[in-house]
């Protein structure tokens, strides 16, 4: 059996992104979904409320301009968002605008990524 007292005290050492890696990991691997209150009341142990402020878990990738391939910017919003033509279009159109929203920062990177290969100016915020 292991160590409580030692599991506790890596525990309380983890940073506010690896938290939520772990939690999604108990989700995923074993279908256990830990209490939110659990969750925020680890994540401001790691350091303070400081060190917790710092670090971003949730992200929003903002169209700031669709430059002058505004077509493939159109076709990179429908693919990243999986609405339609028109829907992708209205985005495009209202630049600035946000593209997705709450997402993590390896999704935001990604999306920022296509987004720029098409020809558009993105903002992560």
């Amino acid at each position: 059996m292991a160590d409580i007292k030692k599991l506790a005290e890596e525990l309380v050492k983890l940073t506010v992104l690896e938290v939520n890696e772990l939690k999604n990991h108990l989700k995923e691997e074993y279908g256990i979904e830990p209490a939110a209150a659990a969750v925020a009341v680890a994540g401001p142990a790691t350091g303070g409320d400081a060190a917790a402020a710092d670090e971003k878990t949730e992200f929003t990738v903002t169209l700031k301009d669709a430059g002058s391939q505004k077509v493939a910017v159109i076709k990179a919003v429908k693919e990243i968002t999986g609405l339609g033509l028109g829907e992708a279009k209205a985005i495009v159109d209202g630049a600035p605008a946000p593209v997705k929203e709450k997402v993590s920062k390896d999704e935001a990177e990604a999306a920022k990524k296509t987004l720029e290969d098409a020809g558009a100016t993105v903002e992560l915020s």
